[in-house]
């Protein structure tokens, strides 16, 4: 068996061949795009297991090369950086470096989900952009009225605010301008947001792990599918905790002997995961007994501590959404 570490850009790439010793047999930059890396891939011979880093686009080569390899490793590029650490970096040495971590089996894998959950993935994030984007323009329509100081009408975001925003003499033509403009931009991504959502919609009814998520008081289908998408299976956690782990909901800690300090949350992980969850929490304390008992336990009290209670109150959420999936039971009240 021989082991290739492979270190990807989109134009130029670099791959280290070791033998089944350990011994570098070869090492080689390939300078074009990926159809020609696979082509020279696919000349060298076999049997042979590959390691790369996760990057944009890490699933098309992860099903290219399961074709052509007996085994694909793709590594977690956060650990990754932790035993690169170095004074001399290169593309070749990257390369050689992976190659010697899937001989001695020690590369931080990272899992890959299939092609239906990426493109799963990809809407959800999509949406969340668009979404943005009309925040975006909102807020710059709000500034623009205020520049010019013009008192925006109360429901300026309904149907009629909106034909009163358009029919709005504005006091000079670049005001006019940006006016039109920004508004012809709110039109698209409210497009866009609908388009998107309806097809994220017929999906997330159709999941049996989106449904059962959303017995739990205050999470909706936007909540539930963000979750489920990103937990995709739940039996790759042994424990809850490590889902709580896998969207950055544990504190950041540095011990050392009997000093052991714990910082903020991590915040590794889907980052549009991490809002919802925390946006349902909020949901949770208000409608559920058992959530809010949980907020109320951790809030000690004291107003100061809302945002940390409410953050703990999200993780809390993940372990349960995350037992309910392994165990396929719905959500209940701790009586």
């Amino acid at each position: 068996m021989w082991h290739v570490g492979l270190d990807v850009h989109y134009r130029t790439s670099t791959y280290c061949i070791l033998d089944e010793n350990g011994h570098e047999v070869a090492c080689e930059t390939i300078r074009g795009h990926w159809p020609k890396l696979l082509e020279r891939l696919a000349q060298v011979a076999k049997p042979w297991s590959i390691c790369f880093e996760a990057s944009c686009g890490y699933g098309y080569l992860y099903r290219e090369l399961s074709k052509m390899g007996a085994r694909v490793v793709v590594a977690h590029p956060g650990q990754l950086r932790l035993i690169f650490r170095a004074k001399r970096k290169n593309d070749r040495i990257d390369a050689r470096k992976l190659a010697k971590l899937l001989y001695l089996d020690e590369v931080p894998a990272a899992y890959v989900p299939n092609q239906d959950v990426q493109n799963w993935r990809e809407l959800i994030e999509y949406r969340r952009r668009v979404v943005d984007r009309q925040t975006t323009c909102k807020n710059a329509i709000r500034s623009l009225l205020r520049s010019q100081g013009i008192l925006a009408s109360k429901g300026l975001w309904t149907k009629k605010g909106l034909n009163w925003l358009r029919q709005l003499e504005m006091p000079t033509p670049a005001a006019r301008l940006k006016r039109q403009m920004l508004l012809e931009e709110l039109d698209e991504a409210k497009r866009r947001t609908k388009t998107v959502t309806k097809e994220l919609d017929q999906m997330g009814e159709r999941h049996p792990g989106v449904l059962l998520v959303r017995t739990i008081p205050g999470v909706g289908i936007r909540t539930a599918e963000a979750a489920v998408a990103y937990i995709d299976n739940a039996r790759r956690f042994l424990h809850s905790s490590q889902g709580g782990a896998y969207f950055g909901f544990i504190p950041c800690q540095d011990a050392s002997a009997a000093a052991n300090r714990l910082g903020h949350i991590t915040q590794q992980g889907p980052a549009t995961a991490r809002k919802y969850l925390v946006e349902a929490a909020w949901q949770g304390v208000y409608r559920s007994p058992t959530i809010r008992a949980y907020f109320e336990r951790l809030l000690h009290g004291r107003k100061e501590r809302r945002k940390i209670a409410l953050v703990a109150t999200a993780h809390y959420l993940v372990r349960c959404m995350h037992a309910m999936l392994v165990s396929n039971r719905p959500w209940h009240e701790v009586a």
